[in-house]
């Protein structure tokens, strides 16, 4: 569980400007210009002016862990944790099953990665049941706490998934604290806000009855509200947790493991919008901070139309919503009235085009780009 010192570091050569390799030019579709109230016009989809996607470095460590699903910019420098880099999570091991990949990856804009942990499933400080299968739940909390879900498996297949838990790691990479049970089953995608000393995550969890569903439809995908408390130096620690979603589909896949609620983004007003994969549309839990009761699915946002099964989930800096798509390589802005306003396509790779390369995204810091995972080509990609 700490961090492997004996994996080579990457570089490429920088070129001049913010990224390291020559981009793809592309075109951003813009489905249509809505009005404001007023007759003004309304705000410019934030993908508008993003035409070409760069590719940055590959996500692949020494030990050959694949498929990389979490992404997250770090916001502040804190230990082996550079401001303006990118955390990566690794959800398969060098044999390529799910469920079994234990690697956290650093990458800087100009495409130095690192190893920023390796987790030992056999050396953990609490409880995981299964063992550690990183997902796409990943952020980092003041002080440099880094958060990752586990969703494990003993060989790749849905059939011995099972529930995990959430990893806290230190800002140097060591692994301090367990969080399982009550209620964490597959934990699948997260965010966070913190107020103080206080965080609070929002996890999705997609293994509720999903493996004895065997491949059926089982509508008990569930989000979480996790209060953490900080003092000091000791890990965060789990104060209460609060069901506030549920009711969303999920069901086991022989390509994709699980399928279920993904990507969770808080917007300006506290509502957390939520990417229902099977559903094939966004929804919205009103009041997601303060509220003790369960919304159920929420309300619906928007739906199909450009939406082909919505993974990861961002909240672009002027309050849209941005997804990708497990059906094709397209990633979607759609507002908070449920209007898609632009698609994007970022991998036309393979039968589908694109399906399947695309999971984790985030906004860099600047606040005019969006960095991405490619499943297809293990790597971190930008669009800019």
């Amino acid at each position: 569980m700490t961090p492997d010192s004996s994996c080579p570091t990457v570089a490429r050569t920088p070129r001049s400007g913010r990224w390291a390799r020559v981009g793809v030019a592309a075109t951003v579709t813009l489905l249509f210009g809505a009005t404001a109230s007023g007759g003004a016009v309304a705000r410019p989809p934030f993908l508008g002016p993003l035409h070409t996607v760069t590719q940055i470095a590959s996500t692949v460590p020494g030990n050959g862990d694949l498929n990389p699903y979490g992404t997250f910019t770090i916001r502040h420098s804190e230990g082996r944790l550079h401001r303006g880099d990118v955390l990566v999570s690794n959800f398969n091991n060098n044999q390529n099953q799910q469920g079994t990949g234990t690697t956290l990856v650093q990458v800087s804009p100009d495409g130095t990665t690192s190893l920023f942990a390796r987790i030992d499933p056999a050396h953990l400080p609490g409880p995981c049941p299964g063992g550690v299968g990183l997902t796409t739940a990943l952020t980092v909390l003041p002080g440099g706490w880094v958060v990752v879900g586990s969703l494990p498996t003993a060989d790749g297949t849905s059939a011995t998934a099972q529930a995990g838990c959430l990893l806290v790691l230190d800002s140097n990479g060591m692994v301090r604290e367990t969080i399982a049970g009550d209620g964490i089953n597959g934990p699948w995608d997260m965010t966070a806000v913190s107020h103080g000393d206080r965080d609070e995550l929002f996890v999705t969890n997609v293994l509720n009855g999903t493996v004895a569903g065997n491949g059926a439809e089982v509508d008990k995908g569930t989000v979480l509200r996790i209060t953490l408390r900080r003092a000091g130096d000791q890990p965060p620690r789990r104060v209460a947790t609060t069901r506030i979603g549920s009711g969303f589909g999920e069901r086991t896949d022989p390509n994709a493991l699980v399928v279920g609620p993904t990507g969770v983004g808080l917007g300006h007003d506290d509502t957390l919008y939520v990417a229902d994969t099977v559903g094939n549309r966004i929804t919205a839990i009103p009041d997601a901070l303060h509220r003790d009761s369960d919304a159920g699915t929420g309300r619906v946002v928007s739906s199909n139309a450009n939406l082909n099964g919505p993974l990861g989930l961002a909240i672009a800096p002027g309050g849209d919503i941005l997804t990708v798509n497990a059906g094709d390589g397209n990633i979607v802005e759609t507002t908070p009235a449920g209007n898609q306003v632009a698609v994007r396509t970022l991998d036309t790779s393979g039968n589908p085009p694109g399906a399947g390369a695309l999971f984790g995204l985030a906004v860099d810091l600047d606040r005019d780009a969006v960095y991405f995972v490619d499943n297809a080509t293990n790597t971190l990609d930008v669009l800019h």
